[in-house]
């Protein structure tokens, strides 16, 4: 796993001031890591590769079985891996390695295992809500996910995010808590060896509020999510990104509804 870089748009890449920060062991408090200092910029980067990743990219076009499949195997990834993960997450969080390696990363794979099921069964329902018309519903990915995980349960609470969105065919940024970063570098290259087109998860490490905040400002995303509390959130919300229906928290997928004597629906 390289150290001191991001990963954006399928690649390692420095950040763009080219910082770096060390983060702490809390055993022995000292530096266990060095980790690539993310800001703003870094954040757009990710976003724009993201973006071009669902609406050029093959992952949203791909079919429910396919996308399960993948998402599957990032589960079986976290698996065979799951020595060096929990190091990892110990090595951050100062848990004992049978709290990560018998609890948190084994249970974060069966949250992709558990997600990935789930891609085949996304769909619509139709209803006879008169005897002239009826109504349709789709459900459709909604577009770039933006997720912001805290430091207690790092890889664990980042699956909950991750992987159902995944599964719904979103692209995804990840900004992991400056103090607990290295499961969500590793995991990216899972990711690759998974083989998750390029753009579709994208990681941005670094300290400091500036980068939650860009994570919740950019026009670009159109979902984000995040633990913060509820004034924390009612301030993000606040912020205007884009339209004002998309500044809200809120599921990976959206119910699109149309009524029409005689439905019709052109595939992408």
């Amino acid at each position: 796993m390289p150290t001191g870089q991001l990963f954006i748009g399928g690649a390692w890449r420095p950040s763009v001031s080219g910082e770096t920060y060390q983060t702490i062991n809390p055993a022995t408090e000292e530096p266990s890591a060095t980790v690539a200092r993310g800001d703003e910029r870094d954040i757009d980067l990710a976003v724009a590769a993201a973006r071009k990743a669902f609406d050029g990219g093959p992952w949203p076009r791909m079919t429910a079985a396919e996308r399960g499949r993948i998402v599957w195997k990032l589960g079986d990834l976290i698996t065979q891996n799951l020595d060096e993960m929990a190091r990892l997450e110990s090595l951050c969080t100062g848990k004992t390695l049978f709290d990560s390696g018998k609890v948190e990363i084994p249970f974060a794979a069966e949250v992709f295992r558990y997600y990935a099921g789930w891609a085949t069964k996304i769909h619509g329902e139709t209803l006879l809500l008169r005897e002239t018309a009826f109504t349709l519903t789709l459900r459709q990915p909604v577009g770039v996910v933006g997720a912001i995980v805290p430091w207690n349960f790092p890889f664990l609470l980042s699956s909950w995010k991750i992987a159902p969105a995944l599964a719904a065919g979103n692209t995804v940024v990840l900004k992991p808590a400056s103090l607990t970063p290295l499961t969500a570098l590793k995991f990216a290259e899972l990711c690759h060896e998974a083989g998750l087109p390029e753009g579709v998860f994208n990681v941005v490490t670094g300290p400091g509020a500036a980068r939650g905040w860009r994570s919740c400002a950019t026009r670009a995303w159109t979902r984000s999510r995040s633990p913060a509390r509820p004034r924390w959130a009612r301030r993000s919300c606040a912020r205007p990104r884009g339209r004002s229906s998309d500044s809200r928290w809120s599921s990976v997928a959206s119910r699109r509804t149309s009524s029409s004597p005689m439905p019709t629906w052109t595939p992408r």
